[in-house]
């Protein structure tokens, strides 16, 4: 038996702690004789053990090392590394961003301005924001802290450096909010999307450009290679792409760069994009549209049951729900999975009797949520209510 590591065509393989101490006692036993007394509270038996567990430690190294070589198994800073290769890196924790429509007079210039929402905080805009001849503009605003800060669409309406000719400001769009430094699990799909970008699929290698902006959380899109208008409402011959953060300057941008030629934008934001002979063109996607979720459970509490439980299971579901995609359906029947907190042994100490949900403002009811292309199912634990009996 090896007592090292083993790379064959399944990969690495490495003996476990109980059979490299059982090996060590083998060869020490063939030495000094097999009536040897080698027990954990002998001497001889400790520095067997000493040194079983430096092999073993020594063999996970070597086992780390040769999975960072990928980027389905490295970790942290080896995962970082080895998604270069890609072209692409390792975000570190951003600040929420937020579309502001501004208005005021033809030509004011707004040099680092910012605006501030109703509780207090400061989103700052472009360093130099030049009001056009429409008297509106969009521009994207990020929050002066790094972090999950959140505003709700139309609570941005304080103008926090007064300009000359600069007269509105609005948000119509709830803010995205920031993140923490990116997860490997997190960066593991982006870098699987990543590698879409030179796909030959058109459509497939725009997605994937979009995924590696800076500030990007989510995103996805729909593409209508028909004639006419599809069940969406997408036009003929065009995509509707949906951005989760980023600058959107940059997203309409990369929309303009790899969108095949002839085919239209469509979108709830639009932005101006100039090419490289000064011609202006109109590219358009839509920010996620936020479908709070309510749900409603009735449980049975079983033995070793207790208040915390129910928090858990709050938690659970809000996980599910606001981990799913735009435009996923909210499925009943697979919330029962994270409600019951399966594959734990809390989800023994009590039973689910019925559980019903609908979108905020409607009737709860057992039948799932359909929702549009650009809607974001979102939930927080004040939206859960359990009742225990």
């Amino acid at each position: 038996m090896a007592i090292t590591c083993t790379i064959d065509s399944t990969g690495i393989t490495a003996p476990t702690l109980t059979e490299i101490r059982a090996w060590l006692v083998e060869q020490y036993r063939s030495i000094y004789g097999s009536d040897i007394y080698l027990g954990s509270d002998s001497q001889d038996g400790q520095w067997i053990g000493i040194l079983a567990t430096a092999l073993h430690d020594a063999n996970a190294m070597c086992v780390s090392a040769y999975e960072a070589f990928s980027p389905a198994t490295a970790q942290g800073e080896g995962l970082a590394r080895m998604v270069k290769i890609n072209g692409i890196t390792k975000q570190s924790a951003s600040k929420s961003s937020v579309d502001l429509l501004l208005g005021g007079t033809v030509g004011t210039i707004i040099s680092n301005g910012y605006a501030t929402d109703d509780a207090g905080t400061k989103w700052m805009l472009p360093t130099t924001v030049t009001i056009p001849s429409s008297a509106q503009i969009t521009v994207t605003a990020t929050a002066s802290e790094a972090g999950a800060i959140s505003a709700a669409a139309k609570t941005i309406t304080t103008i926090g450096t007064p300009t000359r000719g600069w007269q509105t400001v609005t948000n119509p769009t709830a803010a995205d909010k920031g993140d923490a430094v990116e997860t490997d699990a997190a960066l593991r799909r982006r870098q699987a999307t990543s590698t879409e970008i030179p796909s030959k699929t058109v459509f497939r290698g725009l997605i994937g450009a979009i995924a590696d902006l800076d500030g990007v959380s989510r995103y996805g899109g729909i593409e209508n290679d028909g004639d006419g208008e599809d069940t969406n409402g997408i036009p003929g011959h065009s995509i509707a792409v949906v951005v989760e953060g980023g600058v959107s300057q940059d997203v309409a941008d990369t929309i303009y760069a790899k969108k095949g030629p002839g085919c239209g934008t469509y979108g709830t934001t639009a932005m101006t994009v100039t090419d490289i002979y000064g011609v202006p063109h109109r590219v358009e996607f839509s920010r996620p549209s936020y479908v709070t979720v309510k749900v409603s459970l009735h449980i049975i509490a079983l033995s070793g049951y207790s208040s915390a439980i129910a928090g858990k299971i709050r938690s659970a579901i809000v996980s599910y729900i606001t981990g799913l995609d735009f435009g996923a359906e909210v499925y009943i029947a697979r919330l029962y999975v994270p409600a019951n907190l399966s594959n734990t042994s809390n989800g023994e100490t009590f039973e689910i009797t019925s559980l019903r949900i609908s979108r905020a403002g409607g009737t709860l009811g057992t039948d799932s949520l359909s929702m549009a292309f650009d809607e974001a199912p979102t939930c927080t634990t004040s939206d859960i209510a359990i009742t225990v009996s």
